[in-house]
């Protein structure tokens, strides 16, 4: 009988990229002319995975998410994975914003990725769902080259990483 392969499908994000990107942005509103005298702020709680930006107005907060974006993007980190929520206001006429980091999978996207896998026809690969990852199994190394290639054509949300490649 043939020997199974299979790959992994997880979705983290690297906490510790996220804070250098984050400083380096935070060194970057500091230093810019548009934001002297602006009150600013970029806060990361870990344990949460919740980063949290404050400015004066919703036009500055918007200017803060465009650098720390940047900030992410050239940390490899994706963004991908970053629910922003809803604009609040917050003490002193200022407006405040959460953005929830995104670890793992979840399970509506992770049925999504399995039925559009049994739904691509490809033979004999099967996706099972293992917590907040997937698992995609195989006799044939061809066919999970191919899926691969599939589900990084497609967009389900949340940005895709493959490993614990078996052969």
């Amino acid at each position: 009988m043939a020997a199974q392969c299979s790959f992994d499908i997880t979705s983290t994000v690297d906490l510790q990229e996220v804070d250098n990107a984050l400083n380096q942005a935070r060194k970057e509103v500091a230093q810019r002319y548009d934001f002297k005298g602006a009150r600013v702020s970029i806060d990361f709680d870990q344990k949460n995975s919740t980063l949290t930006l404050s400015a004066d107005d919703e036009f500055r907060l918007n200017a803060v998410w465009e650098i720390v974006q940047t900030r992410l993007v050239r940390r490899d980190v994706p963004v991908k994975n970053m629910n922003r929520g809803v604009v609040q206001p917050a003490a002193g006429s200022t407006v405040k914003q959460e953005i929830a980091l995104q670890q793992g999978i979840p399970s509506e996207r992770a049925k999504e990725i399995v039925k559009f896998l049994k739904d691509s026809k490809l033979k004999k690969v099967q996706a099972s769902i293992q917590g907040d990852q997937l698992r995609v199994t195989s006799p044939s190394r061809d066919d999970l080259q191919e899926a691969m290639r599939v589900l990084r054509e497609q967009d389900f949300g949340v940005a895709l990483q493959f490993g614990n490649y078996r052969g």
